[in-house]
């Protein structure tokens, strides 16, 4: 009897710890099962691309067939605006899913002998955040928010990988004598000298590829920062081939060749600027089609939502020539204004099976709703303090449970300090800020004039004393990006 009840007892204890595994197996496997459902997440950002320099936003002369794919698969935002109207502020502004007048980096400000003021090391960002959440993350083009080493280092950001240009201001040479891979300085010893053996984009593109290929079966955040077709103006022969001649009348451009300042940010020469721009966005918009057709090949493409924007508005550096492309559209300025021309951009996300294909929102958002979009997406949570809107009920096709801003707000730090309001319909712009208070403040109807040339500042005072109001309370102060004249040339 003793021995019968022993073997029960000892078959319930087998068939108990069978039980429990299975159930542990079965948890672990939910657990995995659920981080792979996790999307996967790439957020391509063009440098320096105008509002109208994409067919798929009334681009003439040229078109970009694989970005207009996204488009017509995915959503096409009208109304959506940059973090700022340069590069470093733009991108701190995405980052930390805060406006240029909370976060840190407000202003392009040179770290020499490379590379830009550094984000603290309190700084959270939109890559610790995935991070945190297991997903890999991956960063590969331009940085700029940090010299090598740095606490604004993008390794010390949050990126488990970067590969590319530290520093903004050796991104504007195309054949550069090094690049960042990590921690590493990669000498290109083709472009040693003024040789032009290694064309970056295209090794940058290469590592983009194979960090999606390393990461397939695990959810990725990647962040294609690439620097076209910001200045200077340079494409590989074999697309110059294709449009050279194209594009007259061409202006060549002088520019600095050899020398000590060579390949040190100012920019090359360039006989045909025109053949160049559309050469260089022919390979931004095919590098977009080879990262779609990665996804696909991959079995991924199904998992991943992709997002195309550009950091500012069109350039007019290098012998660019944004008015014979009509690169800004409808609007005024260019990069550096604080008109929409400046800020105002493209952008297009596809997401098979999430996004109605071939859908167009007029939603107003900004480089700051991204952090809290992407958390959304990630099933994470957004952290307190950001200046941004989850967009993702518009990109899910939930537009009535949209939340919308009560205002955007633009500072800029350069000639001669600027800020830019959007409430509602109403465009404040205000220029000279080192001026003093009483520089006065123009005022825009959006709405039935998006190319600003009906100054209503005089008709609206009261609009105006709104403003007034909201440019003093948007903005936090900072003891590096102030509106005062000596700190900014301090910065330069």
């Amino acid at each position: 009897m003793k021995r019968l009840l022993y073997f029960i007892l000892l078959g319930t204890l087998v068939f108990s710890c069978k039980n429990n595994n299975q159930k542990a197996h079965e948890a672990d496997a939910a657990t995995t099962t659920t981080a792979n459902a996790r999307p996967n997440i790439v957020y391509i950002l063009a440098d320096d691309l105008g509002y109208g320099d994409l067919s798929s936003y009334g681009q003439q002369k040229f078109t970009t067939p694989n970005i207009d794919k996204l488009a017509k698969d995915g959503i096409l935002f009208t109304q959506h605006y940059s973090g700022s109207t340069v590069c470093a502020p733009s991108r701190s502004a995405l980052l930390t899913g805060m406006h240029t007048g909370h976060t840190v980096v407000r202003g392009n400000k040179e770290i020499m002998p490379e590379g830009q003021y550094p984000l603290p090391d309190n700084t959270f960002t939109m890559a610790e955040a995935m991070k945190e959440a297991g997903y890999a993350t991956g960063a590969f083009g331009k940085w700029g928010l940090g010299f090598p080493g740095s606490e604004g280092d993008p390794l010390n950001q949050g990126f488990d990988t970067f590969f590319g240009y530290n520093c903004q201001r050796l991104g504007h040479n195309y054949y550069p004598g090094h690049l960042w891979a990590n921690k590493d300085s990669l000498v290109l010893k083709g472009n040693l000298g003024t040789k032009k053996g290694t064309y970056a984009p295209g090794l940058i593109h290469e590592k983009t590829l194979e960090f999606i290929e390393l990461n397939k079966d695990n959810p990725f955040f990647l962040y294609v920062a690439s620097i076209i077709p910001h200045a200077e103006l340079a494409a590989p022969e074999e697309i110059m081939e294709k449009y050279r001649g194209k594009f007259p009348p061409e202006t060549p451009y002088e520019g600095v060749d050899d020398g000590p300042e060579f390949n040190q940010g100012p920019y090359r020469s360039q006989e045909e600027p025109h053949a160049a721009f559309v050469s260089m966005v022919h390979l931004l918009d095919a590098q977009v089609g080879e990262i779609m057709a990665k996804l696909e090949k991959l079995g991924i493409a199904d998992n991943t939502i992709v997002v195309f924007t550009s950091d500012n508005g069109p350039h007019t550096e290098g012998g660019a020539d944004p008015d014979y492309f009509d690169s800004n559209g409808p609007f005024r300025g260019t990069k550096r204004d604080l008109y929409e021309g400046g800020i105002r951009v493209p952008m297009i996300a596809s997401w098979p099976g999430k996004i109605k294909p071939g859908s167009t929102t007029e939603l107003v958002s900004a480089f700051w709703d991204v952090f809290p979009t992407f958390s959304d997406i990630a099933g994470i949570e957004t952290p307190e303090g950001l200046d941004g809107i989850s967009f993702l009920p518009t990109l899910l096709g939930n537009s009535d449970q949209q939340k919308n801003h009560e205002y955007l707000y633009w500072e800029f730090h350069e000639k001669g300090g600027r800020q830019a309001i959007r409430k509602d319909n109403w465009k404040a712009v205000k220029y000279d800020v080192f001026g003093g208070p009483n520089v006065p403040i123009e005022l825009y109807d959006i709405s039935t004039d998006v190319s600003e040339e009906n100054n209503l500042a005089d008709k609206h005072p009261e609009v105006i004393e709104e403003m007034k109001v909201l440019f003093e309370e948007a903005r936090t102060p900072s003891d590096v990006f102030t509106f005062n004249q000596e700190t900014y040339l301090e910065a330069k």
